[in-house]
């Protein structure tokens, strides 16, 4: 009996995995390490690349407790690349650069260790990062060739990277060196091809790309992600506690975007972030459209801060506020990437401002959904957790453009009631910045972002949308069938590039991804001519999957193909679910139909699940649905 419940259970596993929108009735996310707020604390890189010594991190991780930092929540300190020496002949144990890391000279010219390093910064009462690669060889030894601090050895013993030693470094960086936080690069696979120099003089061996940038069609997807999930597996078995923070750090490729959430605590959403106030933009766009795919212990990266350096240092505070207050609504990973030492203490005070941080560590965890864009233009709105019925709310008003602009902030933009006065307070100023009734006209500076706390009363009697709390959606199959490249990003020059080829593209895939109150593909919610304001957007073929909180009475949305529609022949029927049993579901629903309601009772519900099935083909393209209005009350 118990080989045929075996058999049976497998048989059941496998069909599962061949039906991706048979529901589950179980919140489907398995936290990768803990993170229950977005990941806080300072990383070598942005300030000294492979110029890192031990004692400029020891000076940083000291500025970090000195300065109220870490008080406010910085609290792990991470070594980025450039700490190795080489890879030891005969039992591949890493070996550390003593020359930069003294206190790693444990035992000789062929042995050392960085658990002394760890210790100290253990016993400043934070938290130790470190750095390497998915591959063979890592980023700086493809791209700081002049460095001196470049692995050394025969071309074996410069493999410092984790490909065919995964289990032995994981095992030796958190268990024997008792580091809290990997972050893990990925040029190991897109940066030693035979056509590389460093490759072709036998420098370094030849890895075939895997990863492509900017094409995911000739990216490894299904490998790459592999990767990383032995990668997990590895850290679940060296730390069963899940201590631990994962950063995968594929800068936007191989749709890391997607399944990043799957795979790692936190992932890279875009290419390396530079000081330039163009490059943050681009890297924050990455993000802001991605709200479905973050909230506790699931982190969208848009990279380190540069708050400190160039566009954003002490001649430029109003444009460093503006960055801390992006990432702050985005509930992005606060990594502080500048010279601590160096610092002003305007600067210091804008890394450590309470109540934006606040705002970025809210407990809830939920990313800002973008209420109102253009190409100058954007309020993101973020539902705080002390909200009574949702009625507390982050709002940031933001100018893309070097000019003054207007920004209208209306009730309807934060769901509150139009008729019901909102108070605001200004989370730089930490001080009450009054009230308004309706709508209320703001004026700002070029480049600059507002950020408020605003408390008013919400627009439904009872119970909210579901667009305004992301994070209590999983998106468990996006209903993307082939992968394009996200248009809506800013096209910022990368820092490294110049104006010699055919332009800066597209460059992430995802498009066509769920999206709160738009299409997924920007459009506004409507179906035959009906507009819905809020709801959720996506495509047939989709499952999602949605946390109920105690006391919910009842789902309701009305639904239908969107007008946007690409594809206009194939029929789609909704299906709700609640703990793994059909509550209510449509008849297939063509585009051009009138919106349906679909309703059921919530009581004792715990994880309502939103299907929308597609009907046969449509050689036109992707059908577009709309869950109009939906919400638990």
């Amino acid at each position: 009996m118990k080989l045929l419940a075996l058999a049976l259970a497998a048989t059941l596993t496998a069909a599962h995995a061949q039906q991706p929108l048979a529901p589950t009735g179980r919140w489907s996310h398995q936290p990768v390490g803990t993170a229950p707020t977005p990941p806080m604390g300072w990383s070598s890189w942005n300030a000294f690349r492979v110029d890192i010594t031990e004692q400029k991190v020891l000076d940083s991780a000291r500025v970090i407790v000195d300065s109220g930092l870490a008080g406010a929540g910085y609290r792990s300190i991470n070594v980025d690349d450039g700490w190795w020496l080489k890879r030891r002949t005969g039992d591949g144990r890493m070996l550390v650069r003593t020359g930069l890391f003294p206190s790693a000279a444990t035992g000789g010219a062929n042995v050392s260790s960085l658990r002394p390093f760890t210790d100290k910064i253990h016993a400043m009462g934070l938290k130790a990062g470190l750095y390497t690669d998915i591959g063979r060889n890592a980023c700086s030894q493809a791209y700081d060739a002049d460095s001196p601090n470049l692995p050394e050895g025969t071309q074996a013993e410069r493999e410092v990277g984790l490909m065919g030693f995964v289990d032995r470094d994981i095992a030796l960086y958190f268990n024997e060196w008792n580091f809290d936080y990997l972050k893990v690069d990925g040029c190991g696979l897109s940066s030693y091809g035979r056509d590389r120099p460093h490759v072709a003089s036998g420098q370094y061996r030849e890895f075939t790309p895997t990863l492509v940038e900017g094409s995911v069609n000739q990216s490894d997807v299904a490998g790459t992600k592999k990767l990383y999930e032995g990668l997990k597996q590895a850290l679940r078995r060296a730390r069963p506690s899940n201590d631990y923070v994962l950063s995968v750090c594929l800068w936007g490729t191989a749709n890391v975007r997607s399944w990043g959430q799957e795979e790692g605590t936190m992932w890279r959403t875009s290419r390396d972030i530079a000081n330039t106030f163009s490059q943050m933009v681009h890297n924050f766009d990455t993000v802001a459209t991605r709200e479905f795919y973050a909230g506790p212990g699931r982190w969208n990266d848009p990279d380190m801060l540069e708050v400190g350096n160039g566009d954003f240092d002490g001649g430029h505070l109003l444009e460093a506020r503006t960055h801390m207050s992006l990432w702050a609504i985005a509930a992005a990973p606060l990594m502080i990437g500048t010279d601590l030492s160096r610092a002003s203490p305007a600067i210091i005070d804008i890394l450590k401002a309470p109540e934006v941080v606040a705002i970025n560590q809210d407990p809830a965890g939920h990313q800002g959904v973008i209420a109102y864009a253009d190409s100058d233009r954007e309020i993101l709105v973020k539902t705080l957790a002390d909200g009574p019925n949702g009625g507390r709310k982050a709002v940031l008003l933001f100018n893309r453009t070097s000019q003054p602009t207007k920004i209208t902030l209306t009730a309807e933009h934060l769901k509150m009631a139009a008729g019901a006065p909102i108070a605001l307070r200004d989370a730089w100023a930490r001080a009450d910045a009054g009230s308004f009734t309706g709508s209320k006209v703001f004026e700002l500076q070029p480049r600059e972002a507002l950020l408020f706390t605003a408390t008013g009363k919400h627009v439904l009697p009872r119970g909210y949308y579901v667009s305004e709390r992301p994070a209590d959606l999983y998106v468990a199959r996006d209903g993307i069938r082939a992968l394009e490249q996200d248009p809506v990003v800013y096209r910022a020059l990368a820092s490294w590039s110049a104006t010699d080829n055919g332009g800066t593209r597209p460059a992430y895939a995802g498009w066509g991804a769920p999206r709160a109150d738009s299409t997924p593909y920007d459009q506004a919610l409507s179906v035959r001519r009906q507009a819905f304001r809020h709801g959720i957007g996506v495509l047939a073929d989709s499952r999602l999957q949605v946390k109920v909180p105690a006391g919910a009475r009842r789902f309701v949305a009305s639904v239908g193909v969107d007008d946007s529609t690409r594809g206009m022949t194939a029929a789609v029927s909704f299906e709700l679910w609640g703990d793994g049993r059909r509550l209510a579901s449509t008849p297939p629903m063509k585009f051009n139909q009138p919106a349906r309601e679909l309703s059921a009772d919530l009581h004792g519900v715990q994880l309502i699940e939103l299907i929308a099935r597609q009907h046969g083909a449509d050689t036109a393209g992707p059908v577009v649905v709309t869950w109009g209005e939906a919400r638990v009350e």
